[in-house]
């Protein structure tokens, strides 16, 4: 006998038909997209089209005024980001907002205090964190405000794995970078996918989101207008220039 196929899993999260408003000013557009688990999903486009936005209103910054946000099968539409966040979702602004004032390591703390998580695996996780980011661990005494810019990314972005997400939500992580840094944010990005945390990529650097995703979501003002396996996009593409001009 042939044995049953297994059910489909639905994707990891599901953004169906956002819409958002500042005041009122209509920002997006019917918004859709998904992201599987352990997925890296880019989410280009021009300044103002809307992708930090769809981000905030992912995790409830932004009340959208229609549409749901699907995760794990389940409606999180208009849930408080505290509540997200313990559900499995993290998200790294585009300004990082560590705490300037605290050192590396109380910085990361503050992604360990919740309910469950034991001295041990406190313990495991801090080990973990200076194990792919040996730069924090040397600095784990420093003030998070006296790092480099590339240092102030990671150690955003380490503070969010403390959480043990199941997807994070990464906006512009190259914004002001180096050259030389950007490299480590790549880095950085294959180790949460070596993590099987899934990833919605919002990045103004073509190259290297193509080279890190698995699939590409083009967006203009505040609609997405195009989807593609990013395989089968070049940075050289018409369908990119088009909408980023490139």
């Amino acid at each position: 006998m042939n044995a049953e196929p297994e059910p489909m899993r639905p994707p990891l999260m599901q953004i169906g038909d956002i819409h958002t408003y500042y005041g009122k000013s209509h920002v997006l557009y019917g918004v859709s997209l998904e992201v599987g688990r352990g997925e890296v999903v880019g989410l280009l486009g021009r300044n103002g089209v809307g992708k930090s936005t769809t981000l905030k209103a992912i995790m409830g910054l932004v009340r959208p005024s229609q549409g749901t946000v699907l995760f794990e099968g389940q409606s999180v539409t208009h849930m408080q980001s505290d509540k997200l966040a313990r559900l499995g979702i993290a998200y790294v602004p585009e300004d990082r907002r560590i705490f300037r004032l605290l050192t590396v390591t109380e910085n990361l703390r503050t992604g360990l205090d919740r309910h469950g998580v034991t001295d041990s695996r406190k313990k495991e996780l801090l080990e973990k964190i200076q194990h792919y980011f040996p730069v924090l661990a040397e600095r784990r005494n420093q003030a998070g405000g006296t790092l480099s810019g590339g240092e102030q990314q990671m150690l955003a972005i380490a503070r969010a794995m403390m959480l043990e997400p199941k997807i994070i939500l990464l906006d512009e992580p190259t914004e002001g970078l180096m050259p030389r840094m950007v490299s480590q944010v790549r880095q950085i990005v294959d180790v949460l996918h070596g993590e099987g945390v899934a990833i919605l990529l919002v990045e103004q650097n073509v190259p290297l989101t193509l080279e890190v995703s698995q699939r590409i979501y083009l967006m203009e003002k505040g609609t997405i207008k195009h989807h593609a396996l990013a395989s089968e996009l070049r940075v050289t593409d018409a369908v990119i220039h088009q909408y980023l001009g490139v």
